[in-house]
């Protein structure tokens, strides 16, 4: 009989919340810690998300306290506007590649090794698909896992990964699913959905920084060019 803690069993919003924490940190570091509009507009992203959301304030002030209580996220009080961080690689004890593997299969759903590498550029460091894999395969071995491999189904050419934070997942039933989305993505894609997850991430950044003009903070740096 194991000793160890069970995982935290999150809903959707609350997956979705502390996937954008984790992203953010790395991505927009200007307005991170979120405010909850700010954690509004990751949540309810038209692009790196999967599936898509359309979240209101309520449900995500309530889902980032859910994650507060649960120790996967900290408020920082401040005069104009609570902000939220999240503590994942404290709660679960992880380095900095393996939250964000984490971080993106929160946004994302199952992906394969090669979608998750790609997709992780902007978030943490890894030498080739291998590290990734490795890292991948700690959180696997970890007592609770963290995440669980989905064998390739029919038409697939690669085995995925699925986080277990919203708690056992049916794997069979994932390994027969078959479509577009399972599929590896090719350098095109992958290169258009970077350049338009970068224009929301700086979309976000401008939106922060009007909102901190108009709650009377400091005038804001100078707005990142939109290419």
């Amino acid at each position: 009989m194991s000793d160890a803690p069970a995982l935290p069993v999150l809903d959707a919003t609350q997956a979705r919340l502390l996937g954008c924490l984790i992203e953010k940190q790395a991505t927009t570091p200007d307005v991170y810690p979120l405010t909850v509009n700010a954690a509004v507009t990751a949540a309810n992203q038209k692009t790196a998300r999967d599936p898509l959301m359309n979240l209101q304030a309520g449900a995500v002030q309530h889902g980032l306290r859910a994650l507060e209580q649960l120790g996967l996220a900290r408020q920082q009080f401040s005069s104009r506007a609570d902000r939220y961080e999240h503590l994942a690689g404290k709660a679960f004890s992880l380095p900095d590649q393996q939250v964000a593997l984490l971080g993106l299969l929160l946004l994302r759903g199952a992906q394969t090794v090669n979608e998750l590498l790609s997709r992780a550029e902007r978030l943490a460091r890894f030498s080739d698909a291998d590290d990734a894999r490795h890292h991948l395969e700690r959180l696997a071995q970890r007592n609770p896992a963290l995440v669980v491999q989905i064998p390739r189904g029919p038409g697939q050419r690669e085995d995925r990964w699925m986080h277990l934070l919203c708690g056992p997942v049916d794997v069979e039933a994932i390994s027969a699913r078959t479509g577009a989305s399972s599929s590896p993505a090719t350098s095109g894609s992958s290169e258009l959905d970077h350049r338009l997850a970068d224009l929301e991430a700086r979309v976000a950044e401008l939106e922060a920084r009007l909102s901190r003009l108009e709650d009377g903070g400091a005038a804001p740096p100078a707005a990142p060019q939109l290419s």
